[in-house]
C-alpha cells in the first residue's frame, strides 16, 4: 500500500558533517576554514583521559590556532558549569568552540555559545526558538553513540536549583561542522555502550512516531531502529569491532537527524526530569522508561508501533494490535536488558512518593508537544509508577 502523497511545506535542518573513519583528525582544517584564531575546546575529564581531547587540541595548533581547553564538565552539565565556560571563553578571547565528547560536552558547549552570544543565564533559553542571536562557530566532535547532540537542534541543561534538565530547542544551537568518527567509540566501556545505544533508539522511535514526521524524518528513524536493534548488543560486547562501531554511530547519526526535525515524545520528557531528578544517565533513563511509554501510546498509532516492530525484528508483528502491543513492550524491555540495563527505577533510588514531582516537572516539556497521544500529569505518574 501506497501512502498518500505529503502536500504540505516542510523544513530540515542539518549541520554539515563528515562521517567516516578519521573524520576526527579534519578538525583543524574546519577550523581555519571558518576563519577562527582561538579555539575553546569544550570537553570532559573521561575523554581527555582516552586521548581524545589532546589529540584535538594538537590538530588544532597544527593549523595555528590557539587552543584554550574547558573540562569542567559532569554528565547531565549543570548550568553553572555552562556560566564557567561562558567565563572561560570570554579570557581567552575565543571565536571558535569545539566540542569533544559525548552529549554532556556537546551540550554544554551550545549553552556557552548561547550566552556568549545572547547573554543572561543559560536557563533564560528554556523552550522552543528563544535563541535570538546566532552562537560563535561550533565544532562537534562525538565521542558516543546516541546523543546525535552534534548534528541535533537540542541542546538539554541540568536546571541545578529545580533539580530538572531543561530543553533549549532553537535552529540557532545546529552546530556548524560534526566530524563523525566511529573510531572513537573503540574505547567506549560497554554499559556506556548500551546506554547511548538506547539512547540513539529511543529518538529513532520518538521520531518515527512523532504527530510532527515526515517522510524525509521516516526515512532517518526507521533505518536507525533497524541499525540499533541488529547491532547494539553486538557492539557492545566486542567493542573494537569497527564495523559494528561504525553501524551504531550511523544510527546515532540518522536518528539524530529524524528527531532534530520531527521533535520527540514523553519518554524524553520523563527522562529530563528523572534526570534532573537523581542525576542518571540519560540514555539509561530513555532505556528504562521506554517500554512503559509505548505501551501508553500505542492505541494512539498503531500502524507506526507495528512498523517499528518489524524494524526492531520483534515476532508476531503481524498480529492484531493487542499482541503487537504486548510483544513490542517486551522485546524492548529484553533488549534493554540484554544490553546489559537491568532493573526498574527503584533499583536506582525513585520511590512511589517520588512520581508525583517527577510527573509535575515532565509534563511542562515541550517535548511532549509531539507525543502522538497528549499525556495528561496524571498519566505520566502512572507511567512512572509502571517503570518502578
Amino acid at each position: 500500500m501506497f501512502e498518500p502523497v505529503v502536500t504540505e511545506l516542510r523544513k530540515f535542518v542539518a549541520p554539515e558533517f563528515l562521517f567516516g573513519l578519521d573524520a576526527r583528525l579534519q578538525v583543524g582544517r574546519y577550523a581555519r576554514t571558518l576563519g577562527a584564531g582561538r579555539a575553546l575546546l569544550v570537553s570532559d575529564p573521561g575523554v581527555a583521559a582516552a586521548g581524545w581531547t589532546a589529540e584535538a587540541a594538537d590538530l588544532l595548533e597544527a593549523e595555528g590556532l590557539e587552543v584554550a581547553t574547558f573540562l569542567d564538565i559532569s554528565p547531565n552539565p549543570r548550568d553553572h558549569q555552562v556560566m564557567a565556560g561562558v567565563e572561560r571563553y570570554h579570557a581567552t578571547q575565543s571565536d571558535l568552540i569545539v566540542a569533544v565528547g559525548g552529549g554532556s560536552p556537546m551540550d554544554c558547549a551550545k549553552g556557552i555559545g548561547i550566552v556568549v552570544a545572547n547573554g543572561g543565564s543559560v536557563l533564560d533559553y528554556e523552550g522552543v526558538d528563544r535563541v535570538r542571536v546566532p552562537m560563535p562557530p561550533l565544532i562537534c566532535v562525538p565521542t558516543t553513540a546516541g546523543s546525535s547532540a552534534d548534528v541535533s537542534q537540542f541542546a538539554i541543561i541540568t536546571d541545578v536549583a529545580e533539580k530538572v534538565k531543561i530543553a533549549i530547542i532553537s535552529k540557532a544551537v545546529v552546530p556548524d561542522v560534526a566530524l563523525i568518527d566511529p573510531r572513537t567509540l573503540v574505547t567506549l566501556d560497554p554499559y556506556l555502550t548500551a546506554c547511548t545505544g538506547m539512547d540513539a533508539l529511543v529518538h529513532a522511535i520518538e521520531a518515527f512516531v512523532s504527530n510532527a514526521h515526515s517522510p524525509i524524518t521516516d526515512v532517518h528513524a526507521a533505518e536507525a531502529i533497524r541499525l540499533v536493534a541488529a547491532h547494539l548488543r553486538a557492539s557492545s560486547e566486542r567493542p573494537g569491532d569497527l564495523e559494528l562501531r561504525t553501524r551504531v554511530m550511523q544510527a546515532s547519526l540518522q536518528a539524530g537527524l529524524a528527531f532534530s526535525n520531527a521533535s520527540l515524545g514523553a519518554v524524553h520528557a520523563m527522562a529530563h526530569s528523572l534526570g534532573g531528578y537523581r542525576d542518571l544517565p540519560h540514555g539509561e533513563c530513555n532505556a528504562l522508561l521506554l517500554a512503559p511509554v509505548v505501551a501508553f501510546n500505542f492505541p494512539a498509532a498503531p500502524e507506526r508501533y507495528r512498523r517499528v516492530a518489524e524494524l526492531v525484528g520483534c515476532p508476531g508483528a503481524d498480529g492484531p494490535d493487542p499482541s503487537v502491543r504486548e510483544a513490542l513492550v517486551r522485546h524492548l524491555l529484553d533488549l534493554r536488558t540484554a544490553c546489559g540495563i537491568r532493573g526498574g527505577l527503584a533499583e536506582r533510588g525513585v520511590g512511589v512518593a517520588d512520581t508525583a514531582r517527577l510527573a509535575a516537572k515532565a509534563i511542562e516539556d515541550p517535548c511532549n508537544a509531539t507525543n502522538p497521544r497528549p499525556p495528561a500529569q496524571g498519566d505520566l505518574e502512572t507511567v512512572f509508577r509502571e517503570a518502578l
